[in-house]
């Protein structure tokens, strides 16, 4: 279930979306925190354990895209016989579906409480059908790809006054965690805060360099900007223009 917070950039359309971002600002210190690179031999695709939800915008090219390309997407080995999209939330929205697996497809330490799930568009090789369908057409990696995944472990969320934040959540401030689930994307391999690991504003420099493409800005630069009070000079500027 998605908190409210995070539910708004679901719903929007690629439009509203690149405003938001145009006004966000980024959480300098969350982005410090230390991370390791995602490695599928790893953690085998956790974050993909239930599935993702879509935007409509997102559903509907999803949706022709899977009639259009479903014999090469067989090919890679999914099963979309069934369907590849569940509605949720009473019928109001979309998200793919999820398989149920044996313990054998899961990472040695997949979290307790995660359901023992996998996104259909997933493969033996815990790759996303998604990805490699656009790799083998020549575009960009991430051409189809929905945002939530392409994003992860980043995550934006409400601010006061309306505004976002583009922040990296930690094992005490994650949004999903509730009673009995003790979060999402912080109890993810390349989402959890590793000792060893490399400051997450470098893992993650390409997510975040297109998240700026997205808003029109460097957020790379941005990142690298002296601190002023609050935030940092980039910061300041787009949060008032």
């Amino acid at each position: 279930m998605l908190s409210t917070s995070l539910w708004t950039y679901y719903t929007k359309t690629a439009q509203e979306l690149s405003e938001m971002l145009r006004h966000a600002s980024l959480n300098h210190d969350a982005l410090e925190t230390g991370i390791k690179p995602c490695q599928l031999e790893r953690c085998k695709g956790t974050c993909c354990y239930d599935g993702v939800y879509l935007s409509e915008e997102e559903f509907q090219k999803l949706e022709q895209l899977v009639a259009q390309k479903h014999s090469k997407l067989h090919a890679y080995g999914l099963h979309l016989e069934e369907g590849a999209f569940e509605a949720v939330r009473n019928r109001t929205r979309q998200k793919t579906k999820a398989r149920q697996v044996s313990v054998d497809e899961l990472a040695d330490d997949f979290p307790e409480h995660f359901s023992r799930t996998r996104c259909v568009f997933l493969d033996a090789e815990s790759r996303c059908g998604l990805q490699r369908l656009a790799v083998d057409e020549g575009k960009h990696p991430w051409f189809y790809k929905p945002l939530t995944c392409w994003i992860h472990p980043l995550v934006i969320q409400s601010e006061r006054g309306g505004r976002h934040v583009i922040t990296l959540v930690n094992q005490d401030n994650d949004p999903q965690k509730k009673e009995g689930y003790p979060g999402y994307a912080s109890c993810t391999h390349c989402g959890r805060a590793e000792k060893d690991g490399q400051r997450a504003c470098k893992v993650l420099a390409q997510e975040i360099e297109h998240l700026g493409a997205l808003a029109g800005r460097d957020f790379l630069a941005e990142l690298q900007a002296p601190k002023v009070g609050f935030g940092n000079l980039a910061d300041a500027y787009y949060r008032e223009s």
